[in-house]
């Protein structure tokens, strides 16, 4: 018999999703999440009232589609601002001595922010972005970790009517550039650095060379971590992020954008290597977060007495998740936490010691995070009280089963359940998630979150049970990406090529005969290191610049602590080898130009890759020869000879020869 974990009854009696249907007359989640799909309407149009958002001009439709599914405009004529309902609505309800947001530094240097002082500097942030000209719809960009000022930032943004841009701190120059040119952001934020296993990155470095090579004319404001630390600056261009709002005023008007207003732009990893900018609106940047962790996750709105929930979840503001917490948590008036630095350093169990002291209620991370905190044991655990959690996070990685019991059971203790959820930057949210009130079997998502029209297709584009298909959207929702950042014409093929008037996501997705929904990974060929997101191209374009490589495929291996890392198949030049000192400086070229997270793993030689007539490489044939899959070759692939000859270096190569 299939394990079931079941929800404590006190857990089911208090849950957030218990109360609404209780109030609004549902026998059960099930029957709540098929109205909302059925019913999608109905769902969008009251969710806005369900979560106490304020409007400054109420809308007077839901939505319209008259331009396509593809294009679809949420509360047209409605007007509302991200920031002032994740900071002014709050503190005029009086929350404003409520904390926020909790940082950690690596160093142990803790700092509270509440509401009331978010909301200042806030303000003042934004009555200087309007001093230097900052305009409605103007980009502006943040290259830090998860930081006060990063927040800070990313709410002025909102406030002003600009469009946020977070970009992964972990990014080298090359990767960075890329974005700020794309983006032509105007105002850059980043931080003079940041620790990092004991050791100080200089990030104000890495920007100064991202600024350089995007040749982008952008006004730059560094927060200060370090007193001493040396770091370049352009007096015309730099200024530190205290002595941009020093003075300011402490007040400052939310500007009235319309709901479909740009209010994020982030840039996501696809296979053709360029990244892909989506487009997030005012609505749905608000609406998406914060139904999901009101209904889902359980966080108690911070006017709720008895609760003081506080979401940690591991990432950075460059990653969908940072915003996601932070943006999330606010709307609820609750507190969201973030660490400087590794989850293991400078001991093995920091994250279980943090959870105690800080009164932790929500701990989400990645797969990868999960295995990592279960090899160094249950004992990291047990030394600590963690009775604070009530509920565990996955996304980013399917989750393997032996880490899903571990949580369940020795961290758990078979009372808190892991709400495992997928989506994606595209859609700012989750297509599956439970709830706290449903069973669950190991790894499973259980099913489509609230007001999410999702299926599973074959590849005739019909529903399917019991087998794997792929993910599809059948409906709007409205943090849908408003296309593509100046790229209309890829958002449609990118989306909705495959199948007419149906969104692709991209994953492989199975519901089993009992109605319970899982994630077999991507569809297509994007790598997932830790959760990170990174296309082959980017890699293989570094790569095949190397002297000595004349063509190379990069498929992401599986690995037990990162879920996947990157494994490199290169041609050699006419002429020349690819050896051990070929591959260390292939290596660091990756890392140098990428990042330290996006580091090969291993590049292999090999004489010939499996392609296509017309040249393409077959990737997914490659990935399912090093996976040990059953390969089935068509008349597809023009060199089958090559597929023998990738199995048996392959071979080779993990017996170590």
């Amino acid at each position: 018999m299939v394990y079931r974990w079941f929800p404590p009854k006190d857990l089911v009696q208090n849950a957030n999703v218990s109360k609404f249907m209780e109030k609004n007359g549902f026998k059960s989640y099930v029957e709540l999440v098929k109205k909302s799909q059925e019913e999608i309407k109905w769902f969008w149009g009251n969710v806005p009232t369900w979560l106490g958002l304020y409007w400054f001009k109420e809308p007077t439709e839901v939505y319209n589609a008259e331009k396509g599914i593809e294009w679809t405009k949420w509360y047209p004529d409605g007007k509302i601002n991200v920031a002032y309902n994740a900071l002014d609505r709050i503190v005029n309800m009086g929350l404003g001595e409520k904390v926020a947001m909790i940082w950690v530094g690596e160093d142990g240097k803790v700092l509270e922010m509440k509401y009331k002082e978010m909301q200042e500097k806030v303000n003042m942030l934004s009555n200087f972005f309007k001093e230097i000209g900052v305009k409605k719809g103007e980009v502006i960009s943040i290259y830090a970790p998860i930081s006060p000022e990063a927040v800070i930032g990313m709410f002025a943004s909102f406030k002003v009517g600009a469009i946020a841009n977070p970009i992964f701190s972990g990014y080298a120059p090359e990767a960075v550039a890329e974005r700020l040119a794309s983006a032509g952001s105007k105002v850059l934020i980043t931080s003079d650095g940041y620790y990092r296993r004991g050791k100080i990155i200089n990030l104000k470095e890495n920007a100064d060379y991202a600024l350089k090579l995007s040749k982008t004319n952008t006004k730059v404001l560094v927060s200060r971590r370090f007193s001493k630390l040396d770091v370049p600056w352009d007096d015309e261009r730099d200024i530190w992020f205290d002595d941009a709002i020093s003075g300011k005023r402490r007040n400052f008007e939310s500007e009235e954008t319309f709901a479909s207003d740009p209010a994020l732009l982030m840039f996501t990893s696809g296979t053709t290597g360029r990244p892909k900018g989506a487009i997030i609106s005012h609505a749905g940047t608000i609406l998406q977060p914060a139904k999901e962790h009101f209904f889902n996750l359980d966080i108690k709105p911070g006017y709720e007495k008895g609760y003081n929930d506080i979401l940690w979840w591991i990432s950075d503001i460059g990653w969908m998740m940072g915003p996601w917490q932070i943006i999330g948590t606010q709307i609820l008036g609750a507190t969201h936490f973030s660490l400087e630095g590794s989850l293991d350093y400078p001991k093995k169990d920091k994250v279980w010691e943090l959870i105690e002291k800080f009164k932790i209620t929500h701990l989400g991370f990645a797969a990868t995070a999960g295995r990592l905190l279960k090899s160094f044991g249950n004992n990291a655990v047990k030394i600590h009280d963690t009775s604070s959690l009530r509920a565990f996070g996955n996304t980013g990685e399917p989750i393997d089963e032996d880490t899903w019991f571990w949580l369940i059971r020795e961290v758990g203790e078979e009372r808190r359940p892991i709400i495992n959820l997928s989506g994606g930057t595209e859609i700012f949210g989750c297509f599956l998630l439970p709830s706290p009130i449903v069973e669950l079997k190991p790894t499973t998502l259980w099913g489509p979150g609230l007001g999410m029209g999702v299926e599973v297709f074959d590849d005739n584009g019909k529903p399917i049970k019991n087998r794997p298909g792929y993910l599809v959207a059948t409906k709007p929702f409205p943090s849908m990406t408003m296309g593509l950042w100046k790229e209309p014409e890829r958002y449609i093929k990118a989306y909705w090529s495959t199948f007419s008037g149906v969104w692709f996501h991209g994953d492989y997705a199975l519901i089993d005969s009992e109605g319970f929904w899982y994630i077999l990974g991507r569809a297509d060929d994007v790598i997932k290191v830790a959760g990170k997101r990174i296309g082959p191209s980017e890699v293989e374009t570094i790569i095949n610049s190397h002297p000595s490589v004349a063509e190379s495929a990069c498929i992401g291996y599986p690995d037990a602590i990162k879920g996947e890392v990157i494994v490199c198949f290169a041609i050699p030049k006419p002429g020349a080898d690819i050896r051990e000192k070929e591959v260390s400086e292939i290596k660091e070229m990756v890392s140098a130009k990428l990042g330290r997270p996006f580091k090969p793993s291993d590049i292999i030689k090999v004489k010939d890759l499996p392609r296509t007539r017309s040249g393409k490489i077959m990737r997914r044939i490659i990935r399912d020869v090093a996976k040990g899959y059953e390969v089935k070759v068509g008349s597809v692939i023009e060199n089958p000879e090559s597929i023998d000859a990738i199995k048996s270096v392959f071979k080779r190569f993990k017996k170590g020869e």
